[in-house]
């Protein structure tokens, strides 16, 4: 696949994930864990709103989240805008009143990469539920006292990428990262679930 330019949609999505879902479901149900869907991503308890591709769906509304803020937005589907507040030291950073931009295509690639990991984990670990963490936007899970996942992209890769976390990283070519070992969504067949899946498995296998 041609590489897509992800940041700024990254970033936008990223703010409503923090501060229009996993806030206002913190202070309603007291979780922050968020759910991959096929197409984007959903609160896991009340108040129940989801991002469908570049809308937003709540409240019998959907919303186009290009063109406008985080509190905007939260208005419109009957909640108050803000990150959980208190939970975890180093989220987004986003501000509530910046106005949103976000290119469809970009929202489309970074969302299946997240429904690949999420259907890779599942097949890795059936007995653990991937979430989708509001923190730093990644899909994961611990098994076996190792993390697996998928990042949207971070200060360590710029575009997506699936990566393997153990307590201590191993020594050679596959551990090439400082928390282990990475490989964008790109190598992996473009982000397909079995291919995300046998790098998991191969990282388990050197894990141990």
């Amino acid at each position: 696949m041609t590489h897509i330019s992800t940041e700024p949609t990254r970033r936008a999505l990223h703010a409503v994930a923090e501060l229009v879902l996993a806030g206002p479901q913190h202070r309603s149900s007291g979780h922050i864990r968020l759910t991959v869907t096929p197409t984007g991503f959903r609160t896991f308890a009340d108040p129940d709103l989801r991002v469908d591709g570049v809308d937003l769906v709540g409240a019998g509304r959907r919303v186009p989240l290009s063109g406008r803020t985080c509190t905007e937005l939260a208005a419109t589907v009957g909640v108050r805008a803000g990150e959980p507040a208190g939970v975890y030291p180093d989220g987004g950073g986003a501000d509530p009143e910046q106005v949103l931009e976000l290119d469809a295509r970009a929202a489309w690639w970074l969302e299946r990469c997240w429904a690949a990991g999420a259907q890779a984990l599942a097949r890795l670990a059936p007995d653990e539920e991937p979430i989708l963490w509001p923190e730093h936007f990644d899909v994961g899970i611990q098994s076996g006292g190792v993390g697996y996942g998928v990042s949207p992209g971070d200060r360590y890769i710029a575009e997506p990428y699936a990566y393997v976390s153990p307590p201590e990283a191993g020594t050679g070519e596959f551990w090439n990262q400082p928390f282990g070992a990475a490989r964008t969504m790109r190598e992996l067949d473009d982000g397909y679930a079995d291919a995300v899946l046998a790098f998991f498995l191969d990282g388990r296998r050197r894990a141990a």
